[in-house]
């Protein structure tokens, strides 16, 4: 390999770095490797979830092949929530609230450390966008690796994910289940290692990364366990190396149009909301000029032409096996859809990298529809406006029958207190569930709906009621949902100013959710509302509330 042309920051400026080198021989640093560039291995490993309980192995092997190639790694781990596991409990308050401590971790270790580049493994929701947060901060060479998808559970033949689980508590509740259907389903959703195994969020953030070029072209469909994700590792490791010899760096890449063609893809694949929410962030950092408004936008020229989970019948395995996200890329390169000049961590362009993917994919697949005969001729996350959400909110209409829905207000303060009234029958058809106070401050930490919405499923009410919300939703949630209303309540969004029986009119094709009240009798309420007082009054959560902003702009909070 040709000598890289860099040299640590640490340790190339004379005797007065004397002291750091002493540190760094004490940790396996020899002569020779002063001249090495130091690498950062941001290491996502952790045994609190199967989404990150694999990454070990791909840090080890990224290392290995960095120190091969030139590079001195220096490997440091990140923390990680599991949204799977704190969902529907006070600890989901801590999700969104990661992806910040995250992306402050990693990089305030770069900046402390005089990294020269970094390797990112993630495999969470979260961490995987703090990531990517921390890497255009930074704009040092950097690379993401995802840590991989897991493969479907079985049960009687039919595909599980996690969400069905979620679903068959709300069967259970309805008694369309019994006890001993409800443990089978538990005990065999989640296989092995890897993430939700839909184009839920993490799946749908890997496939982002992708087609932005931050990360290796295949890598984001592959599964933890499988060996293609740890060559993929390992090569990702190389890619990091040639790309400190060109000097290539994340604002290189994450250009505007890098950021049009992720929300393409996401589009055409029928991605999570909450892509909304971590690309607006990520292109914040990355200095990039994008809006609420452009996913609308971009959403009108891309057909939905995959058919994948949770609106779907397919996993991502089955999308890789299908011919992954390059597929997907060159078909719509081909129709005029993708910019193809885009930058990547191959240090070759969009276009250069599908240069030799088929045009089509496969006959003996229907996994990745003809552009021709899509699931939808338009992209499914609808951005919405109106009297309750004058700065935007975020509705998943994949697999929604009813795009038009008008009626009553049921106005919960928390999740809890709606999931109640679910599983105890008193929510009918025909109701709009209102869950307001769990925004970015109101939360803090704007919760995902995912147990709600999922005993609505279970229940059968999948189609006869719609929920709307200024928190979140798992990418695993469909039906008439509405979230990331802005502003949000705890700043006296008038989402805090419904009350029950209120009528609420949801037009998703004119991209319209309103409060059929006039603007004078929704300031007349205004005059009688006391913001609650935030639920934390100190540590993280309390910070959070104090720095956060609008979902509107990717509740950033720098």
């Amino acid at each position: 390999m040709t000598p890289l042309n860099l040299k640590s920051r640490a340790i190339t400026q004379g005797n007065r770095r004397a002291p750091n080198r002493a540190m760094l021989r004490a940790v396996g640093f020899t002569d020779d490797d002063f001249d090495k560039p130091i690498i950062g291995v941001a290491n996502g490993q952790s045994t609190i979830t199967p989404c990150n309980a694999g990454l070990g192995k791909l840090a080890d092997i990224a290392s290995a092949k960095i120190r091969t190639s030139g590079g001195m790694p220096q490997m440091f781990g990140t923390i990680t929530v599991s949204d799977g596991i704190s969902m529907g409990t006070e600890g989901m308050k801590c999700s969104l609230v990661s992806r910040d401590v995250i992306a402050d971790s990693i990089e305030t270790v770069c900046r402390g450390a005089s990294m020269d580049a970094v390797i990112c493994i993630g495999g969470c929701d979260k961490n995987m966008p703090g990531a990517m947060i921390a890497m255009a901060r930074l704009n040092i060479p950097g690379i993401f690796v995802y840590g991989g998808t897991i493969k479907p559970g079985k049960l009687d033949g039919k595909d599980l994910t996690v969400v069905n689980v979620f679903e068959a508590v709300g069967q259970f509740g309805a008694g369309s289940i019994d006890q001993k259907e409800l443990t089978d389903i538990e005990k065999n959703a989640c296989p092995g290692l890897g993430s939700c195994g839909g184009m839920f969020t993490a799946n749908t953030m890997s496939s982002a990364f992708e087609t932005m070029g931050m990360s290796l072209p295949y890598s984001s469909t592959m599964a933890n366990e499988d060996k293609d994700k740890e060559i993929s590792a390992g090569e990702s490791a190389k890619a990091l190396l040639n790309m400190i010899e060109k000097n290539i760096l994340p604002r290189d890449i994450m250009t505007r149009k890098a950021f049009e063609n992720a929300i393409a893809v996401i589009m055409a694949v029928g991605g999570s909301t909450n892509a909304v929410l971590h690309l607006l962030a990520i292109a914040h950092s990355a200095g990039v000029p994008l809006t609420i408004d452009d996913f609308e936008t971009i959403r009108k020229k891309i057909p939905l032409f995959c058919d994948l989970k949770p609106s779907g019948k397919y996993v991502a395995i089955d999308l890789h096996h299908a011919g992954g996200i390059p597929q997907v890329m060159k078909m719509m390169l081909n129709a005029g859809l993708l910019h193809g000049d885009c930058m990547t961590v191959t240090g070759k362009t969009i276009a250069e990298n599908l240069k030799d993917v088929p045009d089509q994919p496969r006959e003996d697949q229907d996994v990745i529809l003809p552009l021709d005969r899509p699931k939808a001729p338009e992209g499914h996350l609808v951005i919405l406006k109106g009297n309750l959400c004058k700065e935007g909110a975020v509705a998943k209409v994949s697999g929604v029958k009813t795009r038009k829905f008008t009626g009553p207000a049921r106005v919960f303060n928390s999740e809890e207190e709606c999931l109640d009234a679910i599983l105890d029958n008193r929510i009918k058809a025909g109701d709009v569930l209102v869950i307001r106070f769990e925004g970015p401050k109101g939360g803090p930490g704007m919760r995902e709906m995912l147990a709600p919405t999922a005993a609505i499923v279970g229940e059968g009410l999948g189609d006869k009621v719609a929920l709307i919300t200024d928190g979140r939703f798992s990418g695993g949630t469909y039906g008439i949902v509405i979230g990331h209303i802005a502003p949000e309540a705890q700043i006296g969004g008038p989402l805090a100013l419904l009350k029950d029986n209120d009528t609420i009119a949801i037009d998703m094709d004119a991209n319209e959710l309103n409060v059929e009240l006039t603007d004078e009798e929704l300031e007349e309420r205004r005059k009688g509302f006391v913001a609650p007082a935030i639920k934390y009054q100190s540590g993280v959560l309390a910070k959070y509330a104090k720095l956060v902003g609008t979902a509107s702009k990717g509740a950033v909070t720098d």
